[in-house]
């Protein structure tokens, strides 16, 4: 007797729907809408991002596909590196494709691998709620280099990084291409920013992601950040983008998940940096 709970199957089959979704709306180039060049080469798309960089992604692979990956990695690299303007490469690879031999070709070409995070997929709907927040805090979205400026420069200490000008700079000339890409803030009384998180509506999609989430450290667990998503979820809800997703580390995943999100599957970044080889 199988004693799986109800609820799980239920769960389970949400999930695969959701994945379904995300395979075939995501994995297109409505994953990139702001490359400023494309390659292919077979199912790889080799995409080009202002500022130096480059990024590899491709559909969902099967067992019964005639592609191997892994035999593409030597010449998808070797593409970027006959461009002396690319400073990094990232090949964002899922765990549920089929690619036997992929890791170990990546690291014998010099990359690495990042930790893992979650692919995290749900209904907009369900991530709205009433939060109150905490007196003298309010949420906005902003658009001036200040803002972005200050936003991107609290992000970075957040995650234990240094102040950035080429994140900031990115955000800048993302945000020039008029894309549809919101930034919203939390900030206290004095204008200080307290948390802060993007949101990216996907064209001809059903979805929007919630990127960059980050929230100081002495203003967690005070109902900021669950605010804040609540009002992108809005946002998104506004666009007509009915489903939302993101990649999550283990530290957002539970927070994700009590929101309503559900894990679907894990992605995987490998990063090639020229100054490193």
């Amino acid at each position: 007797m199988n004693s799986k709970p109800a609820g799980g199957f239920v769960r389970e089959s949400l999930a695969r729907q959701y994945l379904s979704y995300y395979d075939g709306q995501l994995r297109t180039d409505a994953e990139t809408p702001s490359a400023v060049k494309v390659q292919r080469l077979g199912p790889l798309r080799l995409i080009n991002f202002a500022g130096g960089q480059g990024f590899i992604t491709y559909p969902h692979i099967t067992p019964t596909d005639d592609t191997h990956l892994a035999s593409l990695v030597g010449e998808a690299l070797a593409y970027f590196r006959e461009q002396p303007e690319i400073n990094g490469v990232e090949w964002k690879s899922r765990g549920h494709d089929y690619e036997p031999g992929l890791h170990e070709q990546l690291l014998a070409h010099g990359f690495a691998a990042d930790a893992s995070e979650s692919i995290m997929v749900g209904r907009a709907a369900d991530l709205i709620a009433e939060t109150p927040l905490p007196a003298g805090v309010r949420l906005r979205q902003v658009v001036s280099e200040t803002d972005v400026r200050a936003m991107t420069a609290m992000q970075d200490r957040t995650f234990g990084e240094a102040v950035s000008t080429h994140h900031a700079e990115a955000i800048l000339r993302r945000l020039a291409t008029a894309d549809g890409m919101q930034l919203w803030v939390a900030e206290d009384s004095t204008g200080e920013i307290l948390s802060a998180g993007r949101l990216e509506p996907v064209p001809g999609t059903d979805f929007a992601g919630i990127w960059g989430g980050a929230t100081v450290a002495a203003h967690r667990g005070q109902g900021i950040y669950r605010a804040l998503t609540a009002a992108r979820a809005r946002a998104a809800l506004e666009l007509g983008k009915t489903l939302i997703h993101s990649d999550s580390t283990e530290y957002s995943r539970p927070i994700l998940e009590r929101y309503g999100l559900l894990k679907v599957s894990t992605t995987t970044p490998y990063r090639w940096s020229r100054t490193q080889h």
